[in-house]
């Protein structure tokens, strides 16, 4: 296990070695090898010498990089994580006032397997505390707080300068502050992304500003301004990680309720999920079943494990659908696929497939885009093959095995906002301001569903395996039986470690 230290640098020539020294000598349990990342912040008084001294002396240790003019403790930051190749990370500050002694309490949560992300609070009972600036701490109280209300976490410390986290998961989230607001955007983009975030105490040696403390009011001002920017905008993925529908999907939970609410007197005691993306219908399915996560891509599966590692009834599989079900998949009662079938060219293909993987009358429900005459610019922006109609989906059901019991559309509302944005508009996106809108309403738009006269936009069907019919077409997956029965003897890894 790989720590890395990172250590942005502004004019701290004077407590720079003393720092690295106790960061040098400070042991930690579970961790076996560290780096410390040095960046030097475009400093005036002399701090660059010093840190190209320390590099010298500790060229396997400590990893240097320099600023020619001074861009923030945020750009610091980033700079760092991007540079970092540790398993974990703990951001430290080249002033005194954090003690490397705390490591070991910032980074048990992690180790053990609890958290994604550690705080360490000043502000809970531990040790000892420098006693200054009342203000100064009632400002970083009423930050906390209001941070606390837009993100809905109740942390005791938002502004700590002491965070740890699992550094793979910090590398896929984008910061974009440059100077103090790094600490609420890091906490709105953690909160949104909903890792496992844990406080613990730590000591805490505050400095006045005679000693070198640089934060200033108007710094809270513009913290105030990146916690209400960052609640509105979903900035929460670097680059193309994680599809952007996806994360859009994320901020319409009332949306996945209403769908799962409709199927869920046939969700089974354990459930498989074909394409789980980023697990937004596995956090509702969770409530009902055990779910068996599965997806293709790799992105999404480390998305997944990472979620939810610690969950005992939630297990994370991969399967592209496409493919023969892998023999280290156990069998299932139930398989849920929702908004995936119409992005795979041969569908029957993944029916079949799915049907093998069926224990013996098992049941299959399939949400798709209703209305193959609704396709638009916006089934192309998400990469749709196809729409389909009732009969059609009816049909095909059948001819690959299946008994179909239950055949229905909902959200007939959102057809409307489907034809004036995709067919008259012709936009290539949703837009997450509309998804929270109709999120809001869905309650409502529940209530009206069953009094309009014309079809929803998405269709459901609840289908079960035929037990006299095999498929026609596709893999030769041997005795089904015999796979159901080897399914039940490996049940336990259906639940237990995501593989």
């Amino acid at each position: 296990m790989k720590l890395s230290i990172l250590m942005p640098v502004y004019n701290e020539r004077r407590t720079l070695p003393v720092i690295v020294s106790k960061v040098l000598s400070q042991p930690v349990q579970g961790i076996d090898v560290f780096e410390i990342i040095v960046v030097d912040d475009g400093s005036t008084d002399g701090s660059t010498a010093v840190i190209q001294a320390l590099a010298a002396s500790h060229p396997d240790t400590i990893k240097p990089i320099f600023f020619h003019q001074n861009q923030g403790k945020g750009a610091a930051i980033s700079a760092a994580i991007k540079a970092a190749s540790g398993d974990v990370a703990i951001i430290q500050d080249a002033d005194l006032e954090y003690d490397p002694a705390d490591y070991p309490s910032l980074l048990s949560p992690i180790l053990d397997g609890t958290a994604d992300v550690v705080y360490g609070s000043r502000f809970m009972v531990r040790g000892h505390r420098r006693v200054l600036f009342f203000r100064h701490a009632l400002g970083n109280r009423l930050l906390t707080f209001i941070s606390n209300i837009f993100t809905d976490f109740y942390l005791t410390d938002m502004e700590t300068g002491y965070k740890a986290f699992r550094l793979h998961v910090m590398k896929t989230i984008p910061l974009r502050s440059r100077r103090f607001g790094i600490e609420p955007e890091i906490t709105a983009k953690v909160a949104k992304r909903k890792l496992r975030v844990y406080e613990v105490p730590i000591a805490y040696r505050g400095r006045t500003y005679a000693e070198g403390k640089k934060i200033r009011w108007g710094d809270g001002v513009q913290a105030l301004y990146v916690i209400l920017k960052y609640w509105l905008i979903d900035d929460m993925f670097e680059g193309d990680y994680g599809h952007l529908d996806l994360i859009d999907l994320e901020r319409a939970p009332n949306f996945t309720a209403w769908a799962l609410d409709s199927v869920k007197r046939y969700l089974g005691e354990t459930v498989l999920e074909v394409g789980a993306g980023i697990g937004n219908n596995v956090r509702a399915l969770m409530a009902f079943s055990n779910v068996i996560a599965t997806d293709r891509n790799e992105d999404y599966l480390r998305i997944l494990r990472n979620a939810f590692e610690n969950v005992p009834y939630v297990s994370v599989h991969q399967w592209d659908v496409t493919q023969a079900p892998p023999l280290t998949l156990p069998v299932a009662s139930c398989i849920f696929c929702s908004n995936v079938l119409e992005h795979i060219a041969n569908d029957q293909v993944a029916l079949q497939n799915m049907r093998s993987f069926l224990e013996p009358d098992g049941v299959l429900i399939l949400i798709v885009p209703q209305g193959q005459w609704l396709y638009c610019s916006l089934d192309i922006a998400v990469d749709h093959c196809r729409r389909y109609d009732r009969d059609g989906l009816g049909h095909l059901l059948e001819s690959n095995g299946y008994v179909v019991d239950k055949l229905f559309s909902f959200n007939k509302v959102g057809l409307l906002g489907w034809i004036l944005r995709g067919k008259l508009m012709r936009n290539k996106e949703l837009g997450r301001l509309n998804l929270k809108l109709f999120n809001v309403m869905v309650p409502v738009l529940r209530v009206i569903d069953g009094l309009l006269p014309w079809q929803g936009l998405s269709l459901v069907a609840v289908a079960r395996k035929s037990p006299s019919v095999a498929a026609g077409v596709g893999h030769d997956h041997g005795d089904l039986e015999s796979r159901a029965l080897a399914g039940e003897t490996r049940a336990g890894l259906a639940l237990g470690k995501n593989s």
